[in-house]
């Protein structure tokens, strides 16, 4: 892509109502546009960048034996009336009438749509275990939406719901995702803590938040020291017969506490606890048969007889983690991307346009690195070096490649990794070779 014909409104500037580091960076790349309170438009850049995540948490999902689907955005009211949570779920919920005087609301969550759908389909034990999940908007009317996407109304989520059929079958399903999580956000480049949490209006007995670190976290966590060393995509087990083992490591010996407890209430010993500040990135629960009891969603067992499913549910804020990782990763200059979820691999910056030499050797690479199957961003403006460099890194692409006059009378580029700040002097074939080889 050129940068030239690329829509990228970039600030110079924060916004005088961005209050955190997310927000503030989000709006100056020219990632969103805030349309109305708490509700954002996705430009380019942020909506490539939504697409990634999304996409490791959809490979996760499916890894994990999760299978895809697809609800609506508007739910009927009848059903949230069946599971006794239509009156209880307040304000946040969005409630309209149609033009036929029925009730509609727009879905805050999907237990009660994905249940209706269990019980029209699923007849036998023999067909659970089941998990289905979507990635959808969501909208939750927050009485103060704030913070940019880290706390807006309208926001993209994956919710999952598994169904089984017994109490054994789902707390499985529950630890299957509680591993598919902790994969996720190691692909992205994050360390996340389990901590178990309440379960709010969602219900259940088993819940776990999850915590990504960030030093610019909303809440205060403890964690076992030997967390911070813990690396989920070597260290854990596949979804095999030691997965057991491995939860009850995680929540156990590696347990976290908020900052409302003392450190003393926390069954790690003091001396081996660090504290640290985090943001909820994700949210699991079992809850049973709460919503297969009032709306009957029942099998036949082994024995022929009715059986309630057993249930759980789990979410992960796709659009709040867009944030989130900003939160995590970051400095001074603007945004440092992980690779895994960059909007694009490269930058790359001609120096001078309009010098035969420059935009030869540019073209050159760009297309190169394009059929290696690297997304380049090709700064072909006609801007000043210094506006180029600060925008390279204020939307903190993992790589840039810098082309100028002086360095190729010499033979050489600058290839700069944006996370480190590094800069080397390499030839076209050697920066090359690096790039497209990782």
């Amino acid at each position: 892509m050129r940068l030239s014909s690329f829509f990228m409104p970039t600030l110079k500037e924060s916004p005088a109502d961005a209050q955190i580091v997310s927000h503030k960076l989000m709006l100056r790349a020219g990632m969103i546009r805030q349309t109305s309170a708490g509700i954002y438009a996705w430009l380019p850049l942020g909506w490539r960048v939504l697409q990634k995540i999304e996409q490791i948490v959809r490979e996760e999902q499916d890894a994990a034996g999760a299978q895809e689907i697809l609800m609506p955005t508007i739910q009927s009211a009848d059903l949230w009336r069946e599971s006794g949570r239509y009156d209880d779920y307040g304000k946040e919920m969005l409630r309209i009438t149609d033009r036929h005087d029925r009730d509609m609301l727009y879905g805050p969550t999907n237990e009660e749509m994905v249940t209706d759908i269990f019980r029209g389909f699923v007849r036998s034990y023999r067909q659970l275990p089941l998990n289905l999940y979507h990635i959808q908007w969501k909208f939750r009317d927050e009485i103060r939406p704030r913070f940019g996407v880290m706390r807006g109304r309208e926001f993209l989520m994956k919710d999952a719901y598994s169904f089984d059929i017994d109490a054994a079958g789902a707390r499985r399903s529950y630890q299957t995702m509680f591993l598919a999580y902790l994969r996720t956000f190691a692909r992205m480049g994050l360390k996340a803590i389990p901590m178990r949490a309440d379960t709010g209006p969602i219900g259940g007995d088993l819940s776990h938040e999850f915590i990504i670190l960030a030093e610019t976290g909303e809440s205060g966590v403890f964690c076992h020291r030997d967390w911070m060393n813990l690396d989920v995509l070597a260290d854990a087990p596949g979804y095999g017969d030691d997965l057991q083992a491995f939860f009850d490591k995680c929540t156990g010996i590696y347990a976290a506490t908020d900052e409302k407890h003392v450190p003393g209430e926390s069954p790690v010993p003091e001396d081996q606890l660090v504290s640290a500040r985090g943001i909820e990135v994700g949210h699991i629960f079992y809850f049973g048969t709460k919503y297969s009891k009032p709306m009957n969603a029942v099998v036949a067992g082994p024995d022929g007889n009715p059986v309630l499913a057993e249930m759980g549910s789990y979410g992960i804020g796709v659009s709040r983690l867009a944030g989130a990782i900003i939160e995590a990763s970051h400095d001074d200059h603007g945004i440092i991307w992980p690779d895994s979820v960059a909007p694009f691999n490269v930058g790359l910056v001609n120096l001078k346009p309009g010098d035969s030499q420059t935009d030869t050797v540019c073209q050159d690479l760009y297309h190169k690195l394009r059929a290696a199957g690297l997304d380049v961003l090709y700064d072909d403006r006609d801007e000043r070096p210094g506006v180029k460099f600060a925008d390279m890194d204020l939307i903190g692409l993992p790589w840039q490649l810098v082309v100028g006059p002086r360095g190729l009378k010499n033979g050489t580029v600058e290839l700069k990794r944006r996370a480190t700040g590094q800069k080397e002097e390499v030839s076209e074939e050697f920066a090359l070779t690096r790039l497209i080889g990782g």
